[in-house]
């Protein structure tokens, strides 16, 4: 079972946009408005695009996935309050 540490960043329509925040949320650990990170197993993150493609329009909505197989190859600074503190999530 190969993990990946995501960050997933989205720019949606205002029609979708709570759809794809709670979708996100069943998966993920929000941090900012409009992005998420977390720890999700390669079928996992599957079902979580398989499950945005159906909410999205892919002519006018996006949603970045970064991805890292090890989360300490992954830096992160901070300027300001941090909204939330990640946890790992299978």
């Amino acid at each position: 079972m190969i993990k990946l540490y995501l960050v997933v960043v989205y720019d949606v329509a205002v029609e979708r946009l709570n759809t794809v925040r709670v979708i996100l949320r069943q998966y993920l650990n929000w941090v900012q408005n409009s992005a998420f990170e977390g720890e999700l197993t390669t079928g996992t993150l599957e079902e979580l695009m398989l499950r945005l493609k159906d909410v999205i329009d892919e002519e006018k909505d996006s949603i970045l996935f970064y991805s890292v197989s090890n989360p300490k190859w992954l830096g992160k600074r901070i300027l300001g309050v941090e909204k939330s503190v990640p946890s790992t999530v299978v």
